[in-house]
């Protein structure tokens, strides 16, 4: 029998409104449906991949991770058996027992499976029953200094260390390795997050499928157990001829099975509202069909030309449309108006919006000539996030106005538009070839630049704008407003409340501009950055307490550039959160190779510090790296307390929640750095350089040293002064009881390939000299 549903489908005449309304519905909501699961199951589908290719990349970096811990752990044990005086006089006599004794009890101790002693000729001294290695092979790689790598074992590929044996001349190598068999990658891969298999193989074995993907890359490839992800990632090799790969695939099946049930969900959910849409429609469809066909006759009148009512009758939903349609009429013509009029002006301040500033311009170039020139002026008011953010959003409105008033009143016949936000622009036209151009903009500067009152309160208006005259400076509108901007660019960098005429030079100066963002660009994609570690010294303790890291980009063109440089450049394009990720990703597994007792300090950008991401990036660079929260110090300036202060202590007691330790970097240069410390507990004060180097020539500079040290001891929280460079410094800075220093004093930032040696300087069981500091 029939679906009661489908028989009332039946009985609709096909040209009936009626009918044609029911049947556009559900056509329209069937085809809605089937899109929705469509993209659902596609967006399902693209979001397993995304995820199973970022769980890979994850376990990747585990893997590779886990593979230098455990040659760390090998050179550990080669390093402390190398310098052992006894294996060191057995090795000077080439007593082959000891050195065969010896040999076999380390490769127990560490779990090697080889240990064997290179001689520099090659020759190879091995514990009984060992693999042969090739020592030949290997004398390249340790005569370059190289440490760690993968070797032959029998065929096989093993993971090897190496340690100098210097007695006290280099006079061989102990080497210890152990293989990269199935059972030993098994056993990592068990230690992933997902189901990884794992094996390492030379480059010249791989099949051209995999040798085609890149290194670092993820790809599909396919195999006898179905599509595969594929990642590979090259090893470090200690033997010559030797191109080893980690080989890291995960199922494509097992990363889309717990996805299949969601699809089908989305399927039943689909058919359902399908047949919710067909009942709904017919509905729908009766209740329209009579009051569209009566207002369809008034609806033609009107297209016409015509103003038609129709008459208010019938039951309430017609009367009530009726009534509205009466309405529509009656006020179409003050619609249209208004209308116009928004679009062409701005609706907080009434001024013209950029539209038509635009508009008005094109005419102006139009008609322009050396004799009849148009001046395009771009102004951008100072500070009025601050002033929105501490006086309000109404105050800052209040601004937005009288800047625009300003403006009206002392160029009442030329066009003054709000481009959005705090921007504005002056339109200047038949401006006489004799007429000083220089003149106008004083008088801009005059207008938006003096003391204002919003709401009984004296508020500084401070504005920097841009200049470009045509057609000097452009033939076109759109070459005016460019140039107008890259003045205004350049106003804003020399300060607050300047102005700037366009020059040539600026254009080429934006090209460069422009090139470097997309230098900083590639750099994040490639890993174009590394760091350098400056230490931080106790005097009361004479010893090393940790490093601050800071980044350094090496240019592949330009070289070094300075932080300085590049810093404000990733701050205002957003790419200081990707590189502050980086930096704090690398900190920590730098820091988890050094000593115990030893911390590591990343500074925190504001713009980082904003993002609802930057807790979750702290915990897993700490997991990853193996290294405790206690060892990770965040450097913060006051400028993250700008705005909303509840929010910023919020996330500093979440972030302390985390077991890392906060300091307040730049301290004493803020002009309310004394509330923050009542607001939020600080483990550390860095006492800004400007102080530390006027510390002996002005006396001022000592006491507010002293008066910092003294109320940090009060509160518990240690002190650290930047920028020693003399020994006078650091002992004036001792006598007024601060805690730590950083400067050139102690050492230069070095590479992190550099931080051993400084620890083992500076923490080598003396008392830390000057002379050693400098040499750093």
């Amino acid at each position: 029998m029939p679906h009661p549903l489908l028989r009332h489908l039946a009985a609709l005449r096909p040209r009936t409104l009626r009918a044609r309304i029911a049947t556009l519905f559900m056509a329209l909501l069937a085809g809605v449906m089937a899109v929705t699961v469509g993209v659902a199951g596609s967006g399902v589908s693209l979001f397993a991949h995304a995820v199973a290719e970022r769980d890979m990349a994850a376990n990747a970096r585990v893997f590779e991770q886990l593979i230098a811990g455990r040659a760390g752990q090998l050179r550990d044990a080669a390093m402390v058996v190398a310098r052992d005086f006894g294996f060191r006089e057995a090795f000077a006599l080439h007593d082959q027992a000891t050195l065969g004794s010896a040999l076999a009890s380390l490769g127990e101790r560490s779990g090697a499976e080889v240990a064997a002693v290179v001689m520099p000729d090659g020759t190879v001294v091995a514990s009984p029953g060992a693999p042969a290695i090739d020592g030949k092979a290997l004398l390249p790689a340790l005569d370059a200094g190289r440490s760690s790598g993968v070797i032959a074992l029998n065929g096989h590929l093993g993971l090897a260390v190496a340690a100098p044996i210097e007695i006290p001349d280099l006079a061989g190598w102990l080497i210890l390795a152990q293989p990269l068999g199935t059972r030993d990658l098994d056993a990592l891969g068990r230690l992933s997050a997902v189901p990884i298999k794992a094996s390492v193989a030379p480059a010249s074995t791989l099949d051209p499928a995999q040798r085609a993907l890149g290194l670092g890359m993820i790809g599909e490839l396919p195999s006898p157990r179905g599509q595969q992800f594929v990642r590979l990632s090259a090893l470090p090799s200690l033997q010559r001829g030797i191109e080893p790969r980690l080989i890291l695939s995960h199922s494509l099946a097992q990363a889309m099975q717990a996805y299949r049930a969601l699809n089908a969900v989305l399927v039943a959910i689909a058919l359902a509202g399908t047949l919710a849409g067909l009942w709904l429609a017919l509905r729908i469809a009766r209740s329209i069909s009579r009051p569209l066909s009566q207002l369809a006759e008034a609806a033609q009148r009107y297209a016409g030309g015509t103003v038609a009512k129709v008459p208010v009758t019938g039951d309430a939903e017609v009367a009530d449309l009726a009534q509205s349609f009466n309405a529509m009429v009656d006020a179409i013509e003050e619609r249209e108006r208004q209308i116009i009029h928004s679009a062409l002006h701005d609706g907080l301040t009434s001024l013209p919006n950029r539209r038509f500033f635009i508009e008005k311009l094109d005419r102006a170039v139009a008609r322009q000539t050396p004799a009849s020139r148009s001046m395009v002026v771009f102004v951008d008011l100072d500070n009025f996030k601050i002033i929105n953010d501490t006086l309000g959003h109404p105050a800052g409105d209040a601004l937005l106005r009288q800047a625009g008033q300003r403006l009206q009143e002392r160029f009442p016949d030329q066009m003054i538009a709000r481009f959005g936000g705090d921007e504005f622009g002056l339109l200047v036209t038949g401006l006489a070839e004799n007429a000083d151009p220089a003149s106008l903009a004083r008088t801009i500067h005059a207008a938006l630049n003096d003391e204002i009152e919003i709401n009984g309160r004296a508020v500084q208006l401070s504005a920097s704008f841009g200049v470009a005259v045509g057609p000097s400076d452009g033939a076109s509108s759109d070459e005016l407003l460019k140039n107008a901007d890259l003045a205004l660019y350049r106003a804003k960098s020399e300060g607050k409340g300047t102005y700037h005429f366009f020059e040539a030079a600026l254009d080429e100066e934006a090209r460069r501009r422009r090139q470097l963002e997309l230098d900083l660009r590639r750099a994040v994609r490639e890993g174009g950055f590394e760091l350098h570690f400056q230490p931080l010294y106790s005097m009361a303790e004479q010893r090393l307490k940790g490093f601050e890291a800071l980044i350094r980009w090496n240019h592949p063109q330009r070289g070094l550039v300075s932080p300085m440089e590049f810093i404000p450049l990733a701050e205002e394009t957003g790419l200081i959160v990707p590189i502050g990720e980086w930096v704090i990703r690398d900190a920590c597994a730098r820091a988890a190779a050094w000593p115990e007792n030893l911390s590591v300090a990343v500074n925190i950008s504001p713009r980082q510090f904003a993002s609802p991401v930057l807790a979750q990036t702290i915990v897993q660079a700490l997991a990853a790296a193996g290294l405790p929260p206690g060892r990770l110090e965040l450097e913060i300036t006051e400028s993250i307390f700008i705005g909303n202060v509840e929010r910023t202590l919020a996330t500093l007691h979440s972030l302390r929640g985390l077991g890392v330790r906060i300091a307040l970097d730049d301290f004493g240069t803020g002009y309310s750095s004394l509330s923050y410390l009542r607001s939020f507990p600080f483990d550390k004060l860095k006492i800004d350089q400007s102080f530390v180097r006027d510390l002996g020539s002005d006396a001022s500079a000592a006491a507010i040293i002293r008066a910092i040290t003294t109320l940090a001891a009060a509160l518990g929280i240690e002190t650290l002064a930047e920028g020693v460079e003399l020994e006078s410094t650091m002992e004036a800075l001792r006598h007024e009881g601060c805690d730590l220093i950083q400067g050139y004093l102690v050492s230069r930032p070095v590479p992190s390939g550099e931080v051993a040696g400084l620890v083992q300087r500076l923490n080598g069981g003396q008392r830390w000299a000057v002379s050693a500091g400098r040499a750093g």
